[in-house]
């Protein structure tokens, strides 16, 4: 990785490169700094066609508009994070900008001004490079050292949304005046010019309402997560072809391999993927991903590709390492999936949302009892959460551009809810067998078992977006087969 060999251009110094005193960057002479300024081509693009989800962006901004009439609205994409000393974590724009604009780039701002009965939206970007100060090669953000970046009218044409320089927004947020809503914790620098202007009960309230906005998701979102269900699909194919490699190696071969689909078809892996075998898979979200493989055992495959456009898929499968389930993997897998049908049979509109996660509880108790780990009746059982001990988690979550989406949304919009077509969730039940336990016999120890696919609740029921991966456990076994064959 290059090291920059000079300092950052100061804030201060804004004339030509040219017009500078030679010294002022050291090893830098005169000569080159002028030979620098010349001899670049026009790249300016014309004519390009908005993003795929920009009528979609607008009627969101439209709706967020109409909630908070009168006030400006102020939502920050984020900053680039350090990750050790001078390089820095890949970026991903907050969800809120995002979902907003459409838009994924580093130090973006979307500011929404009152403007008659609405809002007018502006987006503040950072612009092109300067290539008279010397900036594009001088400066670690320059374009030579990390790409070009569009230009201010070319995310115009391809957000549909006016753009600004956002270097000048700090200055224009100190000076307004009214009220003022902002997503925090995203950017410090905007925040602190804002210092005097919101409260954290009101952010709050625009956070809040943000969240509960993502729970329908309109044509563009669903087909988002099919893709990203699909690509999931074939990323879960590609580490059943190289599971002798893991073998022979550690869980990090099938993160490393699942990780390539995803950058391949995707923009990332949409959380850190859970590659657990053996015992490390009674452990819910195991991402050190450093253990053995062993035939005879099973592998938790907890993995999403995250799109282009930043929605992931979250699927869960458990598979036998050589390709066959012993007899208790196969009881303890059974119970499972009988779990998981009987929530995702409950996933329909108008239903409660904790219905799904009561049916599979129920089964997954019965399952409990009938096997002598716990003492029934089993409403006896459901009643005190006795299950718990081996069922752990909750059945499932909302699913969108965050893996755990709508986290913000209060719990009568959300858990005490109603769920309506157009919403995305997991049912993921799961039973998890702790190496440690003597409560259980011996060889049900160190087993653990999750199934998880993304439901989505149509008008007449719901329909699986990740049903190309099979679930049933003679189909599990006959598609690792074919896979290996």
């Amino acid at each position: 990785m290059a090291e920059e060999l000079t300092p950052e251009i100061p804030e201060e110094e804004e004339q030509p490169i040219k017009q500078r005193k030679n010294g002022l960057y050291p090893g830098v002479s005169d000569e080159l700094a002028e030979n620098m300024t010349t001899g670049w081509a026009d790249t300016e693009l014309h004519d390009l066609q908005p993003i795929a989800q920009a009528p979609h962006t607008a009627a969101r901004r439209a709706a967020l508009s109409e909630r908070f009439p009168g006030e400006r609205l102020v939502i920050p994409a984020g900053n680039l994070k350090t990750r050790s000393n001078d390089t820095e974590y890949a970026f991903r724009a907050s969800t809120e900008y995002a979902y907003l604009t459409g838009d994924q780039s580093e130090d973006g701002v979307l500011v929404l001004e009152p403007h008659g009965e609405g809002h007018r939206a502006t987006v503040y970007l950072l612009p092109r490079s300067n290539r008279e100060n010397g900036e594009f090669w001088l400066s670690g953000q320059g374009e030579l050292w990390v790409g070009r970046r569009h230009s201010l009218a070319e995310a115009e044409q391809l957000l549909g949304i006016p753009a600004k320089d956002v270097r000048e927004l700090p200055e224009q947020l100190r000076e307004g005046t009214g009220p003022v809503r902002a997503v925090r914790g995203h950017d410090a620098g905007i925040e602190a010019a804002l210092t005097d202007k919101v409260t954290a009960e009101r952010d709050e309230e625009l956070r809040v309402y943000l969240s509960e906005a993502r729970a329908v998701k309109d044509e563009f979102e669903i087909g988002e997560l099919q893709k990203a269900c699909d690509s999931t699909a074939r990323g879960f194919e590609d580490v059943v072809r190289v599971l002798d490699k893991a073998e022979a190696t550690s869980e990090r071969y099938i993160e490393g391999t699942f990780f390539l689909r995803a950058r391949v078809e995707g923009n990332d892996i949409g959380y850190g993927s859970i590659c657990a075998a053996g015992p490390h898979a009674t452990t819910l979200h195991w991402v050190r991903n450093d253990g053995p493989v062993r035939s005879g055992e099973l592998l938790l495959l907890d993995a999403g590709v995250e799109t282009h456009s930043l929605y992931t898929a979250d699927i869960t499968r458990t598979l036998p390492v050589n390709g066959r389930f012993n007899e208790l993997q196969r009881k303890i897998y059974d119970a499972v999936y009988e779990s998981q049908e009987a929530g995702i049979a409950a996933v329909k509109p108008g239903a409660k949302y904790r219905d799904f996660h009561h049916a599979a509880q129920r089964v997954l108790a019965e399952r409990l009892v009938e096997w002598g780990l716990l003492e029934g009746p089993v409403e006896r059982v459901l009643e005190l959460g006795l299950q718990r001990r081996w069922t752990l988690h909750g059945t499932g979550h909302m699913l969108g551009m965050d893996v755990h989406d709508c986290a913000a949304a209060r719990t009568e919009a959300y858990v005490e809810g109603t769920l309506e077509p157009g919403m995305c969730l997991t049912v993921e039940p799961g039973l998890y067998f702790q190496a440690d336990d003597l409560t259980v016999p011996e060889e049900y120890r160190g087993i653990g078992v999750r199934i998880e696919d993304d439901i989505l609740v149509t008008e007449d029921g719901n329909r699986n977006l990740s049903a190309a991966l099979p679930r049933q456990a003679d189909e599990v076994e006959a598609w690792m087969a074919s896979l290996k064959g």
